[in-house]
């Protein structure tokens, strides 16, 4: 790999300051970058740069390793959030058809979720808009969607609900209508999803590789497009923790890249990126 020089770009960015870079997010959120990433680390770094006045990435690290704020700031710049509403439909239409049937009438309905790396919040705001159009009523059934990421920046507009209209351009009109509120004056080309769907669900900051502190069971879990940021060994610790918080016959729904089979001891295949708990 060739070390990147002054004309190139408007600060040296080394070999040594890649690997450093790497380094420390893979020592704290597990994310093992490629070589191939070294221009979008330079590319989101710079602007830290930029925004604290610095001359060099030796002083940005210098910062970097003094200073928790900006240590948080450099986890934000170096965590990807790619999200929409309803990715991947066929998860969402998964558990209108096969999960709250068996769970809405039942005595003391009780549901939990867990979208893990939530990214904006359309995950799991998505995921209370399929419950309450399969029939789920949350004065009757005990429904919970716990949202997390570790990406703080991201966990405080995805709370807010707000969204450019852009985002939901793709969703069926009655479903916007239904499920979304029009932003005017400050708010104009905007929209909001409705208080009830924001009810439904708790946003908190989480890295997957600290310990957790919910106990769970949940009934599934959504780590969509996650686990192609790890090495092998960190998917396959991940996957049975993941297990263990599952009840009997839980589901995991993992990314359209992703596979388990590797790893799958823990879980049976039900469909196209559809897991289920053996026991």
């Amino acid at each position: 790999m060739a070390t990147t020089t002054a004309t190139e770009r408007e600060f040296v960015f080394t070999d040594k300051h890649f690997t450093k870079a790497k380094q420390e997010l893979y020592d704290y959120a597990g994310i093992a970058l490629a070589d191939h990433k070294q221009d979008m680390v330079y590319n989101r770094l710079v602007r830290r740069l930029r925004e604290l006045g610095l001359d060099s990435f030796d002083e940005y690290f210098r910062c970097l390793d003094s200073s928790p704020a900006e240590f948080t700031q450099f986890i934000n710049a170096l965590t990807t959030n790619l999200t929409a509403f309803f990715r991947e439909r066929h998860h969402f239409d998964y558990v209108k058809s096969q999960i709250v049937p068996a769970i809405k009438n039942s005595p003391g309905a009780r549901l939990r979720i867990w979208s893990a790396g939530c990214s904006l919040g359309e995950e799991p705001y998505s995921l209370a808009i399929s419950l309450l159009e399969a029939g789920i009523d949350p004065s009757s059934c005990d429904v919970k969607i716990l949202a997390t990421d570790i990406d703080s920046k991201v966990l405080a507009s995805a709370r807010t609900g707000v969204y450019e209209q852009s985002r939901v351009k793709s969703l069926p009109k009655a479903t916007v209508h239904k499920w979304f509120l029009k932003g005017k004056n400050h708010n104009d080309g905007r929209v909001k999803v409705r208080p009830e769907l924001q009810k439904m669900v708790a946003f908190n900051h989480l890295n997957l590789m600290d310990d957790w502190p919910m106990k769970g069971p949940f009934d599934f879990i959504f780590c969509r497009n996650v686990m192609i940021y790890f090495d092998q060994q960190t998917q396959a610790r991940l996957l049975q923790r993941m297990a263990a918080l599952l009840k009997p016959r839980g589901h995991l729904f993992v990314g359209h890249s992703e596979a388990l089979a590797r790893h799958q001891s823990n879980f049976e295949l039900m469909g196209k990126t559809i897991y289920r708990k053996v026991n």
